[in-house]
């Protein structure tokens, strides 16, 4: 004869409690605070303008540029992607540590197809980040247009970096 051994039901545990509901505020209440603000003036004082903002020598009354995400002709990388990924170092460590991957970098195309404000969107290691936006800022492009203008078109590139 075998002796069974018998079991329970495991409870489920309760479900957790809910979250207090928000209570309103009313919105129309007044705080009344009792300050004292001294606002004497004295005409006969003289007034010192030496003080003010710092002067940079130029005004910045240029208006900001729209900077566009897609327009009619696209920004084109003088050289292609076989020259950019030509100057691309891999870094010494990476090698050794045997980091590879792809480093995505965003950035802006400005009018004379220049590369401003290189940042990564997505990145693999430190080294190989940084690298990748050195590289990418060493690059020119032919302009992008819209309506047969240059304008500021943002981009993004991908830098592989693989180990042979």
């Amino acid at each position: 004869m075998k002796q069974i051994q018998q079991t329970q039901q495991e409870k489920e545990p309760p479900p957790p409690p809910k979250p207090p509901v928000p209570q309103e505020v009313p919105n129309n209440e007044v705080i009344e605070n009792e300050t004292d603000f001294d606002a004497s003036l004295d005409m006969d004082e003289r007034l010192d303008t030496s003080q003010g903002p710092p002067d940079d020598g130029e005004e910045e009354e240029e208006e900001e540029q729209e900077i566009f995400m897609v327009v009619e002709n696209q920004p084109e990388l003088v050289g292609g992607m076989r020259a950019l990924q030509q100057s691309v170092e891999y870094p010494e460590f990476a090698k050794k540590a045997g980091i590879e991957g792809r480093v995505i970098v965003q950035f802006v195309v400005d009018e004379q197809g220049n590369v401003k404000n290189p940042k990564v969107t997505r990145g693999v290691h430190k080294l190989l980040n940084e690298e990748a936006v050195k590289a990418v800022k060493e690059q020119s492009f032919k302009p992008g247009k819209q309506r047969g203008q240059a304008v500021k078109v943002q981009m993004s590139l991908p830098v592989t970096f693989r180990l042979q």
